[in-house]
Formats: structure tokens, C-alpha cells, sequence
């Protein structure tokens, strides 16, 4: 018997999931994990992305680097 799309083996089940896993995140990675030519897991992985001030960043001047006294 053909896998039905409520089927959780089917194609259409998982690219389902990896779509929606996709549209919640930002920033991220999917991950789709696959045992024996079948995708078995798949994995969101959301990253923050805080926001600095690219042109205070770039005027500091590097510091030297200072050996610990012993």
C-alpha cells in the first residue's frame, strides 16, 4: 500500500513539517535526519541575532595584549 500523506513516512508529511519548521524561524538551520533512506527526524535550530553599532565597532582600536604578571 502507497503512503498517504497522513502517513508520517510519506514525502508529503515531512516536507510538511520541514516547511513549517522553515516559516517559524528567523535566523536558523533545518536539519533533516535520514536512517536507512528514510527521513526519521527533523531539527530547527533558531539563532538570535543581536544588533550592534557596526561603525562604533570598527573606530575602537585594538588593545594590546598584556601578559599576567606572575
Amino acid at each position: 500500500m502507497p503512503p498517504t500523506s497522513e502517513d508520517p513516512s510519506s514525502a508529503e508529511h515531512w516536507l510538511g513539517v520541514v516547511r513549517d519548521k522553515a516559516a517559524a524561524i528567523r535566523f536558523g538551520s533545518v536539519q533533516i535526519i535520514v536512517h536507512d533512506g528514510r527521513v526519521t527526524q527533523v531539527e530547527a535550530i533558531e539563532k538570535t541575532r543581536i544588533a550592534s553599532n557596526v561603525a562604533e565597532f570598527s573606530a575602537r582600536k585594538p588593545q594590546p595584549f598584556k601578559r599576567p604578571s606572575l
